[in-house]
């Protein structure tokens, strides 16, 4: 996978931990700065192709990117519906 994205990404010139939060605050902080970044949608599709289960990215928390990945998953199960 390519990854040129991340020498462009705001989070270069930053503090690493600032996206590895503790707690619900930091997630929001490391939120607004993904917002305002221009790689915020290669960064999370990184983050899911590559099952990365820790930090902020793309603007998701963990939890955000394991619903993505289940709902993906759930939406891929063939239909019982007869």
């Amino acid at each position: 996978m390519d990854t040129d994205w991340m020498a462009r990404g705001k989070c270069r010139e930053m503090d690493p931990t600032i996206f590895f939060p503790s707690d619900g605050i930091g997630v929001q902080v490391a939120r607004r700065i993904c917002d305002e970044c221009p790689m915020e949608a290669p960064c999370l599709e990184y983050a899911l192709t590559n099952r990365v289960d820790h930090g902020v990215w793309g603007g998701t928390s963990e939890r955000e990117r394991r619903r993505i990945l289940r709902a993906h998953c759930l939406s891929r199960l063939p239909s019982t519906q007869n």
